[in-house]
């Protein structure tokens, strides 16, 4: 009988519809996000406060579009089972116990 690994549920990933779903989403927020810094920057006059939303309108873009098209990096770090797949080098004599 041939051994074969468990699947934990939770190492899934998204049905695709979900995931472009959750990116959309994502991408619209930050979208309005945007543009409040636009119209606020607007609004605020002259000063500090309007370079940085101003930064924050021109830099937007970038991070929603980089972060829109980030995949789903999901990793299970749980190990099912104990299974010991690599081998040991001899421990050194330091190791052994001295014999009296």
């Amino acid at each position: 009988m041939a051994h074969r690994d468990a699947v934990r549920i939770t190492s899934a990933p998204k049905s695709r519809s979900e995931e472009v779903a959750a990116r959309q989403r994502r991408y619209a927020i930050q979208m309005a996000i945007r543009t409040i810094c636009f119209i606020a920057a607007v609004a605020v006059g002259p000063g500090w406060l309007r370079w940085v939303l101003m930064a924050g309108a021109v830099f937007l873009p970038y991070v929603a579009v980089v972060m829109a098209n980030a995949e789903d990096q999901r990793e299970d770090a749980f190990v099912v089972g104990h299974h010991k797949h690599t081998r040991e080098l001899p421990g050194s004599d330091a190791d052994r116990p001295i014999d009296e």
